[in-house]
């Protein structure tokens, strides 16, 4: 059982250990300019989550990759999917100013991918506006 799902026992620590570091801003509600973005990345991170725990409990994710992983647009898809990686890596610098806050950033966003980057969004919407304000 552990085995099956250790990366879920391992998102789950990781959410702990991000919301118990955070930042001092309100983990739920924007105070910012465009406080309805926050409620909203928050919705598609839960829909998201909630899917792919669907996900977990209908197939095994390693099993289906080394089926699918052969086919050229499985592999595009994880390109892709990794481009965007680095682009939430780049606003997560830019944000914070710090190597060592992406450093431990970097390897959930590389396991978990969207699952980390939309945490950190919504954790820091208000942070991540202001650059753009």
């Amino acid at each position: 059982m552990l085995k099956r799902h250790f990366l879920w026992i391992l998102y789950g620590l990781f959410i702990a250990l991000a919301v118990i570091f955070k930042n001092d801003e309100a983990l739920f509600v924007s105070g910012g300019p465009y406080p309805y973005g926050k409620p909203i990345l928050w919705l598609v991170l839960g829909l998201f989550l909630l899917y792919s725990l669907h996900c977990h409990l209908k197939e095994d994710f390693f099993k289906t990759m080394s089926i699918t992983g052969k086919y050229y647009w499985t592999k595009q898809i994880g390109i892709d999917l990794y481009l965007g990686v680095a682009l939430s890596i780049a606003v997560i610098y830019l944000n914070e100013g710090s190597l060592l806050l992406v450093g431990l950033w970097l390897v959930p966003l590389i396991l978990f991918a969207n699952l980390a980057t939309l945490l950190y969004f919504a954790m820091n919407y208000d942070a991540i506006i202001r650059h753009f304000i």
